[in-house]
């Protein structure tokens, strides 16, 4: 598997190319804001984009969707449905971080309205993209619509914001619940097996099982 990774936005958000090494097929998870590196990396690395696949709507994670989709129209915006008033209401989300208007211009986030969705993500389908195949999992609990993206073979898990090293997404925005997020963690990502890559939104890559030995928030320390 090809894994590019593009550090962007204020927040410091992984944008990710995932890309089949043997039919050049790729998807961008996540593409923060709108810059041309994700266009040059996928020209660089000779990748043919199939879709803008979405693990939710924080604008930090889909700021960049409506000028990736301009530059490769055919691409897919893939987004589970639950999340979809949130990804509409991208103009409006700053508010909701209490950032002061005046201030979003000078941060780079004032966003256009993004593009319609292309599809919606089900639960427990798998997403093929050339030769690697991607389960789907909805994880509620940061926002309603979230989803990780599983490789089994590759032993590689996407995991936006759900889970980071050593701690886990917040849950203090609208339609967020740490009990759905939790349950999420224990329920569907920690069975995916100790020895899987996690990939998060933010911060550094860690396995499963460091996090079910050592993340404070699974242990019970900080609940």
């Amino acid at each position: 598997m090809i894994i590019e990774q593009l550090t962007l936005t204020a927040f410091q958000q992984h944008t990710r190319l995932l890309g089949c090494e043997q039919t050049g097929r790729a998807v961008c998870v996540d593409p923060g804001e709108e810059t041309g590196e994700i266009v040059e990396a996928l020209e660089r690395l000779g990748l043919e984009l199939q879709a803008i696949a979405l693990t939710h709507a924080h604008m930090d994670h889909v700021g960049g969707v409506a000028a990736l989709k301009r530059a490769r129209p055919a691409a897919e915006v893939i987004l589970h449905e639950a999340d979809e008033p949130l990804y509409f209401a991208l103009p409006q989300q700053p508010s909701l971080l209490g950032i002061p208007r005046e201030q979003w211009g000078r941060l780079g986030f004032e966003y256009e309205p993004p593009p319609p969705v292309g599809r919606y993500w089900r639960d427990g389908e798998t997403y093929g993209v050339g030769r690697l195949e991607f389960r789907v999992l909805h994880c509620p609990g940061h926002t309603p619509g979230h989803v990780v993206l599983f490789e089994p073979n590759e032993r590689k898990v996407f995991v936006g914001d759900c889970l980071f090293a050593g701690s886990v997404g917040r849950t203090d925005l609208p339609g967020g619940s740490t009990r759905e997020l939790l349950d999420s963690i224990r329920d569907k990502i920690l069975p995916l097996g100790d020895d899987v890559i996690v990939y998060s939104g933010h911060g550094p890559e860690t396995t499963l099982g460091r996090e079910r030995r050592t993340n404070p928030f699974l242990t019970g320390r900080y609940l």
